[in-house]
């Protein structure tokens, strides 16, 4: 199926449009500002698409974002079988969204197939990337599937991550947040590889990438409708952004008459999203202080999240650490090892009081528990006593009559 895309529009202007090709991956450059980059997004042609892509069966699982593709840019990149993720009932009206369960254990790999595609699109003989982890290792099995190099920036991620990417033949710089953009800039210039990940100076990314994470919405109409509300965590807004424009979409295309509130679920260690809200900003820079959620841990925002938000009448949330411990818990009770990262978004439904009464709720878990900073930690117990009566003491400890 041919993709019905037919060239980008500035968020910071929706009048302005260019070509499809090249991606803008600077942002806008007639509404960018030295403090506020506009991203684009894609257009398509609306009016040729068949709307019976979104009440076909689901295909076989393992199928990819091929089922998409008429509303997708080009998908020029192989895939590894990402999307198809299940929704898993936790009771109560709350759905959990696990995309722990893609190629890469993490939500990335929506984002990936699209942006590396358009490396491919775009004649480049690799791609660079700035991430602290699932985008870095998920940019790195792409474009490994698809025969390109791949440089990724990256001085901060857990050593578990570090060796997750190196698996899959990138290079890794060992530079630290501060010098990231400024790097992947020179790469992309000197060397011609494609940036999949930002460059300016508040959160554009890749105008393609967001355009991967719709088929998450996508994926919850099949399933259950349209939710009362999703819960996403969220670093720089793009899967936020993204899910709100899948149910705009379906919303455009008369398949449905609303669109769910968006909630951003933000370390309360920083949340430039909540600040730009509150400051009617359309980004913010923030301090950040510390946190085990490293993978949301972002001082910038960036305009995406901020129209997500508006447009769906939802909000922004900070979240504590042990608030998303407490729901990382609830998950693995559940069946779900979640990142610390990705149980935000059942933190910040949690901090709100639960489900609402209007309808069930869904939250995002972005990726699985083997992210996280401690998680490789040896921990190398003494040898027990072996008797039934150590046994039973361990038991009773636990929590276990024995």
């Amino acid at each position: 199926m041919d993709s019905l895309a037919t060239g980008q529009r500035s968020l910071g202007d929706s009048a302005l449009e260019y070509p499809l090709w090249p991606p803008l991956t600077a942002g806008c450059p007639r509404t960018s500002t030295e403090d506020v980059a506009y991203p684009l997004e894609v257009t398509y042609a609306y009016e040729a698409l068949d709307t019976s892509l979104f009440t076909a069966p689901a295909p076989p699982p393992g199928t990819g974002l091929e089922r998409w593709a008429p509303i997708l840019p080009p998908l020029s990149a192989p895939g590894l079988g990402e999307g198809g993720t299940p929704l898993v009932d936790l009771g109560g009206g709350v759905y959990v969204k696990d995309e722990s369960r893609n190629p890469t254990w993490s939500h990335k790999d929506r984002l990936n197939r699209v942006a590396v595609s358009a490396a491919i699109g775009a004649g480049a003989p690799g791609v660079v990337v700035a991430s602290s982890g699932n985008h870095a290792a998920s940019a790195a099995a792409y474009a490994a599937r698809a025969g390109l190099k791949c440089v990724v920036i990256n001085g901060w991620a857990p050593p578990a991550v570090r060796s997750f990417i190196r698996g899959y033949g990138a290079v890794v710089l060992p530079l630290g947040p501060d010098h990231s953009w400024p790097v992947t800039t020179q790469i992309a210039e000197r060397l011609g590889f494609h940036p999949v990940s930002n460059r300016t100076v508040t959160h554009t990314g890749h105008p393609f990438g967001p355009e991967g994470y719709k088929t998450i919405a996508y994926e919850i109409f099949q399933d259950i409708g349209v939710p009362e509300a999703v819960y996403v965590p969220t670093g720089y807004g793009e899967t936020l952004f993204g899910i709100w424009k899948g149910f705009a979409e379906l919303q455009l295309l008369g398949l449905t008459t609303v669109v769910p509130r968006l909630y951003a679920c933000e370390p309360a260690a920083g949340g430039p999203l909540h600040a730009a809200l509150a400051a009617g900003a359309a980004a913010m820079w923030v301090e950040t202080g510390t946190t085990d959620a490293y993978g949301i841990d972002c001082p910038v925002g960036g305009y995406r999240g901020v129209h997500a938000i508006q447009q769906s009448g939802g909000g922004a949330l900070l979240v504590t650490d042990d608030e998303m411990r407490a729901a990382r818990t609830e998950l693995g009770r559940a069946g779900l090892w979640a990142e610390l990262s990705s149980a935000a978004g059942l933190a910040g439904l949690r901090q709100r009081g639960g489900p609402s009464p209007d309808g069930p709720v869904v939250v995002i878990s972005t990726s699985s528990g083997f992210k996280d900073v401690a998680t490789g930690e040896r921990d190398q117990p003494e040898p027990m006593d072996p008797s039934w009566p150590s046994v039973a003491e361990a038991l009773r400890g636990a929590g276990i009559d024995a």
